[in-house]
């Protein structure tokens, strides 16, 4: 297997992210998006791997984590085989599901991140699947904003800068009237 261009470290953020295959939906049901969630939990979640935020979008997925491990790509490698699996078999298809190796981009400063996270949260909005984004339930957002518990760390760098969900949510939705061009480099 060819060695990844953004060698994934123990102790550093990253950005996680992969699209369908031919720009397709991933994500066709609410189960879908559910079970995603699900095995995320199980072939991650307890491995090293916390997540700061993530937006599960119907043809591609975002994550900001923060690695404990060397071992993402093996970790990442059945979590996804089983999803394809278990999508293709519901929906009576065969092949890659995924573009691709899931991709990566190093995050490695805290005004990035800030700013990560605002474009991951923002993205269904962006998308015109809602009105807000806290409409939308597969993402972190309603976790950031107090709508909802969720399995996100307690102490995050993102939440721990602000002192008040109100603040994370202003922050975010400063850039629905006022966009930032972080977009134009955080997915290719």
């Amino acid at each position: 297997m060819p060695t990844r261009r953004v060698p994934l470290i123990s102790g550093e953020y990253y950005h996680l992210y992969n699209r369908g295959n031919n720009y397709e939906e991933t994500f066709l049901t609410r189960e879908n998006f559910s079970y995603f969630l699900k095995l995320w939990r199980k072939y991650l979640f307890d491995n090293d791997v916390e997540v700061i935020c993530y937006c599960l979008m119907p043809n591609h997925y975002h994550f900001l984590v923060y690695l404990m491990t060397d071992n993402l790509s093996k970790l990442m490698q059945p979590f996804l085989l089983a999803y394809t699996n278990s999508f293709n078999r519901r929906h009576k298809r065969v092949g890659a599901l995924f573009q691709g190796r899931f991709k990566t981009k190093h995050v490695n400063n805290t005004e990035y991140l800030l700013h990560l996270s605002r474009y991951i949260h923002l993205n269904p909005f962006k998308a015109g699947l809602v009105s807000s984004p806290e409409e939308w339930e597969f993402s972190s957002y309603q976790e950031y904003i107090g709508l909802r518990q969720g399995t996100l760390p307690k102490t995050n760098i993102i939440i721990d800068d602000f002192e008040k969900p109100s603040e994370y949510k202003d922050f975010v939705e400063d850039d629905i009237a006022f966009p930032s061009k972080m977009g134009d480099f955080l997915f290719d």
